[in-house]
């Protein structure tokens, strides 16, 4: 008897099924089809779910559409719920509806999934049904389901498992539990047996290789071998297989040698040696002994692989263990052979010319040690490793991923206005360039008078500039805002800038006013103030031992230019207001570090191209590059969408390995470690970054009243901007300081968590300034003070 007619899945199945809506439907779940649809998985295309790529080992191969058999003594709700989940998964479905077909339909398709109604076994007899598949050699490998009653539900399975089946669905008619059982089945059971079917295929390489394999169990045991390996040792395979390792009947000349092999690979390691044939033949055979690591990480098997040693192998061994890395490179070589053999050979002459390359970036070395490491790592390291890798694979390896911060606006804004790529797409008719230029050089400002002729007044202010106490807005007040000439001239000075630039001091004058022109007098909080002051805290820090064992001359004098032009001609707005406002520099540096890029350009820019103010004129040009690259990288790290990608490494590379070798008993070895290791390239180029980062935002760890005057000229900055962008209708970056609403101190503090601790605690335990660490709670315990009082401004009311 043939089979029953077949219900052929279609491409355009429905996707979504829709629960019960009236008491009737409920009644009656088949109803509920009728013109509804199964709920699609949100992770799946509709209708049809795919067949993705199942990887075994090193072996990859798609399976093929999957089929399922359904035999039912009647087409009831329960089979139509099946059959529906089978039309929605994609699946190749048959109905069979007489017993006799059943088996007939399976022996002629073979099919993957076979679903028997086991609820009325008078009509349709399922475990005798079972017993007869599984008597067939063609169901190793097939899924056998069956339906029990509801009330059957609390049976035991085990009679069923007994007669074959591999699991129980009790009755359900939902097309949603059905859909679901047959998901479960494909990604489960089914899968586990495509892999199992693979198997065959491997078996079937083994069997036919001309090398000697042999399998071991982790007991010892020997649980496989080919027939080469029959060949190889003069013993059948009822001789070997289950006896153990060391009781072969081989001989007594290979007892010692597997001894050797048994206490070799019981220490998880590969083996080479030599074996010698039971059949008189003095031909010697290399084998290899290599440990499979199974679930737990655990060796669960040894496969020895055994070629002869008079050439007669295709691929000889190496005579030294291998690691598991080079085991790992080895695999990768393998694989990628054979499929570039042939161009390999069209390109042989010409490659044969070129030398190797290293090109292994230093991450990739790293995720192969760990991915070597996982291979005979226990489950749980395992999955720690992997999570290590995820996150080695990501671009961004410093930098932190922020929650959302509702509870704190102020933090939001700043990580927003600072942290984050600020710019937000506007509408075509809003994205206008904009007309105006931004403002250059003054000529009217004359040059700063040399240190002998400085008025009283000024030499009285810039007596203390080495003390971290130098008070800013004294110099301010006493130079008329130009406390950046005679601070630089004063701090130049001292480090022989002049000397080191082989720079006359007239010259470095006019630069010094150059620079300080260029800067926006207007702009409450970036001026040229804010330039002296960063210039005066990178001075203190230069002056401090540490600091002077780590860096030389190029570095102290890339610092302090650095740090006098890091803000030029900033125009008293965040980088994302200029991209929001397309603004010329944003269009010319696509929105990517727009004012960080602008400031070192046009300190090179405006220092060039004159040479009675180029104090770069008579260097060398090899120590021009130098200088230009070390200027560039420091003033290119205050931007702040980077802040924590610097601070990060700084602490892994820098204050973590100084700390664990200052640890150690101190030594003439020690000491000359922590010298290198502050010497390095590297290493003083992340100690420059977070020197000019630390100066450049030092303001909470000022003096409280210099703390308080900073707070109050930034703050007015971005009150100035939040007004200018909603007059333009732009997108307002940083909300909450709105000059009606702000909080000043809510503001400071949230600024003081989110950037500057972290980084000043690190700072400190790298250079040792207890004074700004002082400073810096006591600051914070000021503007907390006032929140707790409901103060929005920067000083408590009048007693």
């Amino acid at each position: 008897m043939g089979c029953a007619p077949s219900v052929h899945i279609s491409s355009e199945a429905p996707g979504a099924y829709l629960g019960g809506k009236e008491e009737e439907d409920a009644q009656n779940p088949w109803a509920l089809l009728q013109g509804a649809t199964l709920p699609s998985d949100p992770y799946l295309p509709r209708g049809k779910i795919p067949t993705s790529e199942v990887q075994f080992g090193p072996m990859r191969f798609h399976p093929d559409q999957l089929q399922v058999l359904l035999a039912f003594s009647k087409d009831d709700n329960q089979c139509k719920a099946f059959r529906q989940a089978c039309d929605q998964a994609g699946f190749k479905c048959t109905l069979t509806k007489e017993m006799q077909a059943v088996l007939t339909c399976f022996l002629s398709a073979h099919h993957d999934i076979v679903i028997l109604d086991h609820r009325n076994p008078r009509q349709l007899d399922a475990r005798a049904l079972c017993r007869a598949i599984r008597s067939s050699q063609v169901s190793e490998n097939t899924v056998i389901v069956g339906v029990v009653r509801r009330r059957d539900g609390e049976l035991p399975v085990m009679p069923l498992l007994t007669a074959g089946f591999t699991r129980r669905y009790v009755e359900d008619p939902s097309p949603l539990a059905c859909y679901t059982e047959l998901l479960q089945l494909q990604f489960g059971e089914v899968r586990s047996q495509l892999k199992l079917r693979a198997c065959n295929s491997i078996f079937t390489a083994l069997e036919k290789s001309q090398d000697a394999v042999e399998i071991t169990g982790q007991d010892h045991l020997v649980q496989y071998v080919n027939p080469a390996f029959e060949t190889t040792v003069g013993c059948d395979s009822h001789e070997l297989v289950g006896k153990e390792l060391a009781k072969l009947p081989v001989g007594e000349k290979k007892s010692e040698l597997f001894q050797t092999i048994n206490s070799c690979i019981t220490e998880g390691k590969e083996w080479q040696g030599v074996y010698c044939a039971k059949n008189g033949d003095n031909t010697q055979q290399n084998v290899k002994v290599i440990p499979v690591s199974g679930q737990g990480g655990k060796i669960r098997h040894y496969v020895s692989i055994i070629q002869l040693s008079n050439g007669k192998s295709k691929a000889g061994l190496q005579a030294d263990s291998l690691t598991d890395s080079q085991v790992g490179k080895l695999k990768d070589r393998r694989l990628s052979s054979r499929a570039s053999e042939m161009a390999g050979q069209r390109r042989h002459s010409s490659l044969a010319r070129i030398q190797p390359v290293a090109m292994e970036a230093p991450i990739t070395k790293v995720i192969n040690i760990i991915s070597a490491a996982q291979e005979n790592s226990s489950v749980p390291v395992t999955e720690a490793l992997d999570r290590a890798l995820e996150i080695l694979r990501t671009t961004e390896l410093y930098s932190p991923q922020f929650g959302a911060k509702d509870e704190d606006p102020h933090a939001n804004d700043l990580l927003g206005g600072l942290i984050v790529n600020g710019l937000r797409r506007l509408s075509g008719n809003e994205y206008t360039l904009s007309a105006k230029n931004l403002p250059r050089a003054s000529s009217s400002m004359t040059a700063p008078l040399p240190l002998q002729d400085v008025p009283k007044q000024i030499a009285e202010a810039l007596e203390n500039e080495d003390s971290w106490e130098f008070d800013i807005f004294e110099l301010e007040a006493a130079t008329q805002k130009r406390a950046l000439s005679y601070l630089a001239i004063k701090i130049f000075s001292r480090f022989g800038i002049c000397e080191f630039l082989k720079c006359p001091e007239p010259t470095l004058r006019l630069w010094l006013q150059m620079i300080e022109s260029t800067y926006h007098s207007s702009n409450p909080y970036h001026n040229s103030s804010h330039a002296a002051d960063v210039l005066q805290a990178t001075c203190y820090f230069l002056c401090q031992e540490r600091i002077k064992r780590a860096l030389d001359s190029v570095d102290q004098a890339a610092a302090l230019i650095a740090a006098a032009v890091h803000d030029l001609d900033h125009p008293g707005r965040t980088n994302p207001f200029l991209c929001n406002s397309g603004s010329e520099l944003a269009i010319l540096y696509n929105d990517f570090a727009v004012l960080e890029s602008h400031h070192a350009s046009l300190a090179f820019q405006l220092t060039l191209r004159d040479d009675k103010s180029n104090i770069f004129k008579n260097m060398e040009r090899s120590d021009f590059r130098t200088l230009r690259q070390a200027i560039i990288d420091m003033v290119l790290a205050t931007e702040m969408t980077k802040h924590f990608v610097h601070l990060n490494k700084f602490v892994n590379s820098v204050v973590k390995p100084l700390a664990e070798l200052e640890e150690r008993e101190e030594t003439d070895a020690v000491r000359a470690d922590i010298n290198t290791m502050l010497r390095t390239p590297e290493n003083r180029t992340m100690i420059k970054r977070m020197m000019i980062k630390c100066a450049d935002v030092s303001n909470p760890c000022r003096p409280l009243e210099q703390c308080i005057k900073w707070a109050s000229r930034i703050s007015e900055e971005y009150f100035s901007q939040t007004d200018e962008e909603k007059r333009r209708n732009l997108p307002v970056v940083m909300p909450a300081f709105d000059r009606n609403t702000c909080s000043i101190p809510k503001a400071q503090m949230s600024f003081i968590n989110y950037f500057i601790i972290d980084m000043f605690d690190a700072w400190d335990s790298f250079v040792d300034l207890p004074v700004l660490v002082h400073h810096l709670d006591n600051n914070f315990r000021y503007w907390k003070e006032l929140d707790e009082m409901n103060v929005r401004g920067f000083r408590p009311p009048p007693v």
